[in-house]
């Protein structure tokens, strides 16, 4: 049988242990199993991306809750390109509503290629500048919502999320250092690049 499910990766806490990481398939087996022996204790689950929770039903048989996963239709064989004609090829773009001033359309009119284009190229442009910022509030953000749903109790939460959003790397780990050693390694391992240099990150990324 083969396996169509989503990609989706995860990490799974029974209470303050961490039980398992990896696919979604994986981590939906060692929940099930955790839910049943110790069901006294609340089974979260992290999306390992953002680390925002990853609703499973674990009612039932294991076989019950690994079907309602969601999948992917592996039979379904994929798209047919057509060939492509004259013209400009489609980029995949969307429309979408942008409202700026009557000066900016002006600028953006007498820009090579029109709005659209030069809109385009900003954009790139902009995210090459920011990547650094942006990978660190990512992180940020990410251990933010890991903490808040399973560390919120935990002595020194307050300080160590003052500490997370400052980017002061060793009073975090001063902070969370008496913390379960599950629930520590996880934060240590997200926040990585919340305490990375943004201006550092951003002139490595606009070499690239």
């Amino acid at each position: 049988m083969p396996d169509n499910l989503s990609p989706l990766r995860c990490t799974a806490f029974s209470g303050q242990r961490c039980i398992a990481s990896g696919n979604l398939r994986e981590v939906a087996h060692a929940a099930h199993r955790a839910a049943h022996a110790h069901p006294e204790c609340p089974i979260l689950i992290f999306d390992d991306c953002d680390s925002r929770p990853v609703e499973l039903d674990l009612r039932g048989s294991e076989a019950e809750v690994l079907a309602r996963l969601p999948t992917v239709d592996a039979d379904q064989p994929p798209p047919i390109e057509k060939p492509r004609g004259r013209g400009r090829p489609k980029l995949g773009v969307v429309a979408r509503e942008v409202t700026l001033l009557p000066r900016h359309w002006d600028w953006l009119k007498s820009q090579p290629g029109g709005a659209s284009v030069a809109l385009r190229k900003l954009v790139e442009e902009a995210r090459r500048a920011n990547l650094g910022r942006d990978r660190r509030r990512a992180a940020q953000e990410s251990c933010y919502r890991f903490m808040t749903a399973i560390a919120g109790d935990l002595p020194g939460f307050e300080e160590a999320t003052r500490a997370l959003f400052a980017g002061e790397r060793a009073l975090f780990g001063a902070e969370i250092a008496a913390w379960p050693e599950d629930i520590r390694s996880h934060c240590e391992r997200i926040a990585a690049d919340a305490f990375s240099n943004p201006r550092t990150a951003d002139r490595q990324g606009g070499h690239k």
